[in-house]
């Protein structure tokens, strides 16, 4: 049976994540308050952000950037912004 959580990002109840992907007390809230779905979508937005702004795992500063999106696109709302992304538009 799936593990159900109160997703903040998506302000609805959704299926939890199956275990802690990432690490300390940020991990824990993640994974007692973001759901798959949200989290599917941060990594979307977390692959582009390595992507465009040519970011290095291994560099602190780039992890702590990184991590300072993670909490700005998932607890508060907060759209990551890349330079020069054009969303798709939407067939009417």
């Amino acid at each position: 049976m799936a593990r159900t959580v109160h997703c903040q990002h998506l302000n609805k109840s959704a299926d939890g994540l199956d275990f802690q992907l990432y690490p300390g007390e940020l991990g824990k809230r993640i994974f007692d308050n973001i759901g798959k779905e949200a989290w599917g979508l941060w990594q979307k937005k977390q692959t582009m952000l390595i992507n465009e702004k040519k970011l290095n795992m291994m560099n602190v500063d780039d992890r702590k950037f990184l991590e300072e999106q993670m909490t700005n696109f998932l607890f508060e709302g907060k759209d990551v912004e890349i330079e020069g992304y054009v969303p798709p538009a939407e067939d009417e």
